[in-house]
């Protein structure tokens, strides 16, 4: 029986008569909150996408990785304007006068590198090294780079 272009439900059945999917937002966010697939069911699921929960841990080392790359955008800028040189050929054109033009690429290619970590973050890599630990070793290496930044600066400074 059709109803106004939509199967109506047979009696007794609890499914609403609304298309839940056609709602993105509402199920993003309940997807957020109220995750159904944490884990993959069978063995051709544990690739890509059959997961819709990751771990905390695995959203603080992305986050941090982000912001620790925002630090070291402006590190780099302060030590270009103190004289130091860029020695990444492919990031030296866009430092040189372009100040907004290489924040935004260095932003875009951190988060897109990012995203796509954490969306593999259940999936082997290079073998057996799963992609989540690569995450953290990221911001262990970033880290270490803000550090030896302020170091030159320090020596540039002084």
């Amino acid at each position: 029986m059709e109803v106004s272009g939509e199967v109506a439900a047979p009696a007794g059945d609890r499914r609403s008569l609304g298309e839940r999917r056609s709602r993105t937002f509402r199920a993003l966010v309940t997807g957020g909150w109220h995750a159904r697939r944490r884990n993959p069911r069978r063995a051709e699921e544990s690739r890509l996408g059959h997961v819709d929960w990751h771990a905390p841990q695995w959203f603080a080392a992305a986050l941090l990785v982000l912001l620790l790359s925002m630090a070291d955008t402006l590190l780099t800028l302060v030590l270009i304007q103190h004289g130091a040189i860029e020695i990444n050929p492919l990031m030296e054109p866009f430092v040189i006068g372009n100040t907004p033009g290489f924040a935004f690429l260095k932003l875009a290619l951190t988060a897109t590198a990012v995203t796509i970590l954490v969306v593999l973050t259940r999936v082997p890599a290079f073998g057996r090294l799963l992609a989540g630990p690569i995450l953290v070793a990221a911001a262990c290496l970033y880290t270490v780079l803000l550090g030896y930044e302020l170091w030159l600066l320090d020596r540039l400074a002084g």
